[in-house]
């Protein structure tokens, strides 16, 4: 299969399990790779043929940065079912959302999820 990567997307957005997260905000970095097949692009050289990833990077920045969620889970899995609704082409999404500076007393670069789904 096919890819389309999307790495290091920067976004402000106001999920956490925490209420400072919600009410303060923080930076989320998302990689999504999208899984489809690029054969008829790859030969056409026509946008109709491929997903714009233009696109997909809206879809995932209005999740990230319009609506509030607890949990990068749940968020993650609106931003991967929406990207499946609207991009038929698309046959599995991986995504990664990442908090650079969550309320965790200690040293680390990130913390963060990473879902796999794929059309049945």
């Amino acid at each position: 299969m096919d890819k389309i990567y999307l790495q290091g997307c920067r976004f402000y957005g106001y999920h956490g399990a925490f209420a400072e997260e919600q009410k303060l905000g923080q930076i989320f970095v998302v990689d999504c790779t999208l899984s489809l097949d690029l054969g008829r692009a790859s030969q056409t050289d026509r946008l109709e043929d491929t997903v714009h990833y233009g696109m997909v990077f809206d879809c995932i920045k209005k999740h990230v940065e319009e609506e509030k969620y607890r949990l990068l889970e749940k968020l993650g899995g609106v931003i991967i079912a929406d990207i499946l609704q609207q991009f038929a082409a698309v046959q599995a999404v991986k995504l990664t959302i990442n908090k650079e500076n969550p309320p965790i007393n200690g040293h680390y670069t990130a913390v963060g999820i990473e879902l796999e789904r794929s059309r049945p």
